[in-house]
């Protein structure tokens, strides 16, 4: 089995694994998870992206929004600037109950489908926002998991979840997106839905940290949908 399958949001940090997988995977899918999100033009990014590359891109819709708990699925919920969710206790309200665990889920079972040996997720357990299925614990335990569930795993070598951003601050995937010449100018972080960043929000305020200290201009500033 040979081959990966990159979830592809459409972020800053999933395009640089698709980059970087192109460079050694082969067929490489990207698959994009429209869960119902407020920010829907990570959507489009996503499509963009994987388009630059050339590579299959399946979206699953998968409406999260019906069950709430998160400002990033329920509009009722206001998303916090950056200070505010600092200033919070606990994990941010723009954590989505699971969103991970069922993504990973969806993901390797796509990969065995098509026989894939490996999904990469672009997690990141240093500059990022504290939810805790972006903990390389969480992946080492999936990983596990799933060696228990796929047919492939029982049979084989199964299907290995990569993390190959969890260490890296945010400056050094960009950095390494550089490198890679992927198209930072396609990607997308701002939680919330409207036709530019807002610049405040936690995963605006994580995103600027990233090229401010790579010393790098973000290139997606004042690019529009």
């Amino acid at each position: 089995m040979i081959g990966a399958v990159v979830i592809l949001s459409g972020g800053l940090d999933s395009t640089v694994c698709l980059a970087e997988a192109v460079t050694t995977k082969a067929p490489v899918i990207a698959l994009t998870i429209d869960y119902g999100q407020r920010h829907r033009i990570e959507l489009e990014r996503a499509t963009a992206v994987a388009a630059h590359y050339g590579v299959e891109h399946i979206v699953q819709r998968l409406d999260l929004s019906a069950w709430g708990g998160s400002a990033l699925t329920d509009p009722s919920l206001a998303v916090p600037t950056a200070a505010e969710a600092a200033a919070g206790a606990g994990i941010p309200i723009t954590y989505v109950p699971g969103r991970n665990l069922i993504f990973l889920s969806l993901a390797v079972a796509l990969a065995e489908a098509r026989e894939c040996d490996t999904v990469i997720i672009g997690v990141n357990a240093l500059d990022y926002s504290g939810y805790p299925d972006c903990r390389p614990e969480f992946i080492h335990s999936f990983n596990a998991t799933a060696g228990l569930a796929l047919r492939t795993a029982f049979e084989g070598a199964g299907v290995t979840v990569a993390m190959p951003l969890v260490d890296l601050s945010k400056a050094d995937i960009v950095r390494r997106g550089v490198a890679l010449r992927a198209p930072l100018d396609l990607t997308w972080s701002c939680y919330r839905g409207d036709a530019s960043p807002c610049g405040d929000c936690d995963a605006c305020a994580l995103r600027a940290k990233g090229f401010a200290e790579a010393g790098v201009t973000d290139p997606s500033l004042g690019h529009d949908a």
